[in-house]
């Protein structure tokens, strides 16, 4: 893999007519994808183009209980499914005409774990709806054993020796295998002002295959909804605060869930905001979103917001395919959206009650706040608790300051928010206001799922996620169709908390009308 002279290539870019999409680089100055491959040299040079091109029909858009089929018939192995995902990383990342640099670090034990996973199937493999053996691939956010997390900043370059975040742990527990990280919006994209989404320090930019440096990948978990477009794993995870998991997967048309604060933990997890923060599912349909979530679960005695459930009450037996009987909210303003509008009639013929609504205008005074103030004491916890003790960075300044001494390379882009963060003088006490005020507008704007008794609100992509964050609604976005562009765009599921099981059933009888995601054409 030669590193790549991007020079024409820039200049090209500085056309584009979105400013955020004129990039100062596309390429990673830290990252050595020869050395991220080197682990897996001698296997892959004995897995041919042949037997990559064999495995296609097997593996690629094949939702979990198909992989599981396969592997039960015999004509698929949990090493063979990894080596095909780690053959077709390469082969993608390797063409400087369609890398989309979204890996960041791979998982060099994971042959040796798939293979494990192989030799003890018939005593760990539960069910075709078990994520055991299945390759999956982790926002660089998120805590592991045997990789660094390092939130794409340079600052934790150094961040190896963790321990798996709670649901990394819960994840191997239940068989599933750790491919490795991907890219993300530095930070979480709490970092820079008005840069590129999906650009870090550590992984480069991270680039859309429906539209390589023509679409924006959506932030932050860009990394997480690029590599389940392309099929470089199973299925990924990202996290949100506002919109990070419900944007990339619009923008690259996977399904995402938002799940109920606490419902997944977050220790382990790099923070912004203990409030709003929540890990969650992004994959290639329902199906799989429902059995990466349950893999997941757990209370867990570190995080605040952590709550037990009863897996059966909690998502019900509801094995409904229809949207027939549903009372669905639909938001008035968007009914100008063409796709918005065919894709509610299409709903509405089914048989389900479309209710239209006009939400009042709320006030959204004191957001930046919430998260200047969470992570200016959220992050020094992270570092203390968390972090590898060798890592130098013990505060957002010291963040700061570190990036300064090295700007060009550490922050192209700027650092305006994380300076904003250590302007603002708001006390602990005006955020537990800001905090209260914020929910209660966001369920005001939201207040028709409780008076009309709706089983969901309809969005279109991330334009209402600030709004069921600061209520702390779970969200749940699918594939809706295709742009004149070819952009994707997704119809996105708004429901009280704790109804993920409601959610999960309305949008799996959504997916199953309308069947529209497609496979980016030069990654397929």
């Amino acid at each position: 893999m030669i590193k790549y002279d991007e020079t024409a290539e820039l200049a090209a870019q500085q056309t584009h007519e979105s400013n955020r999409m004129k990039f100062k680089l596309i390429q990673s100055k830290y990252l050595d994808m020869n050395e991220v491959f080197k682990p897996f040299t001698d296997d892959l040079a004995s897995f041919s183009e042949e037997n990559y091109q064999e495995l296609k029909p097997l593996i690629l858009e094949k939702n979990i209980p198909s992989l599981q089929k396969s592997v039960k018939a015999g004509t698929l192995t949990y090493e063979k499914l990894t080596l095909f995902y780690l053959y077709r990383i390469r082969k993608f990342e390797s063409d400087s005409a369609k890398s989309l640099n979204a890996i960041i670090s791979l998982n060099a034990d994971v042959l040796k774990e798939a293979r494990e996973r192989d030799k003890n199937r018939k005593s760990g493999f539960l069910s075709e709806m078990s994520i055991y053996g299945m390759p999956i691939l982790l926002k660089d956010n998120i805590n592991t054993k045997d990789m660094s997390t390092t939130a794409g900043a340079m600052a934790l370059a150094e961040n190896k020796n963790t321990e798996d975040a709670f649901i990394v742990q819960k994840l191997r527990e239940n068989g599933a295998l750790i491919l490795g990280k991907v890219n993300l919006s530095e930070w979480a994209y709490f970092f820079c002002s008005g840069c590129p989404l999906g650009y870090s320090a550590i992984g480069g930019q991270t680039l859309n295959p429906y539209g390589r440096k023509v679409f924006e990948t959506g932030g932050s978990s860009a990394g997480s909804g690029v590599v389940v477009a392309a099929n470089y794993a199973v299925a990924a995870i990202g996290t949100e605060t506002s919109g990070s998991i419900t944007s990339p997967s619009s923008l690259n048309s996977v399904v995402g869930l938002k799940p109920t604060i606490g419902l997944l933990s977050r220790s382990g997890i790099i923070p912004i905001s203990s409030t709003l923060d929540t890990p969650g599912p992004m994959t290639k349909n329902v199906t799989d979103t429902f059995i990466l979530l349950n893999a997941m679960l757990g209370k867990d005695n570190k995080d605040i917001s952590s709550f037990e459930i009863d897996k059966e009450n909690y998502f019900g037996n509801d094995q409904e395919t229809t949207l027939k009987g549903k009372k669905i909210g639909v938001l008035s303003s968007l009914l100008k959206d063409s796709i918005y509008k065919l894709t509610i009639d299409e709903i509405r013929k089914t048989g389900a009650e479309i209710i239209e609504i006009n939400p009042p205008e709320i006030s959204f005074d004191g957001f930046i706040s919430l998260l200047n103030i969470d992570m200016k004491y959220d992050l020094p916890k992270y570092l203390y608790t968390n972090a590898d003790k060798s890592v130098s960075v013990k505060s957002v300044k010291d963040v700061v300051d570190f990036n300064l001494k090295d700007s060009l390379i550490r922050s192209p882009y700027g650092q305006q928010l994380f300076e904003g963060i250590l302007k603002d003088s708001t006390t602990i006490v005006e955020l537990e206001v800001i905090k209260y005020k914020l929910a209660s507008e966001g369920k005001k704007y939201l207040q028709a799922l409780v008076t009309e008794n709706l089983d969901a609100i309809l969005s279109i992509n991330n334009y209402h996620s600030g709004i069921a964050a600061v209520a702390k609604y779970p969200t749940l976005t699918i594939p809706m169709g295709y742009k004149k562009s070819g952009e994707p765009i997704n119809l996105t599921f708004i429901g009280l908390p704790k109804t993920e099981g409601k959610l999960l059933i309305v949008g799996y009888a959504f997916e199953q009308l309308t069947k529209v995601r497609k496979m980016p054409k030069n990654y397929q």
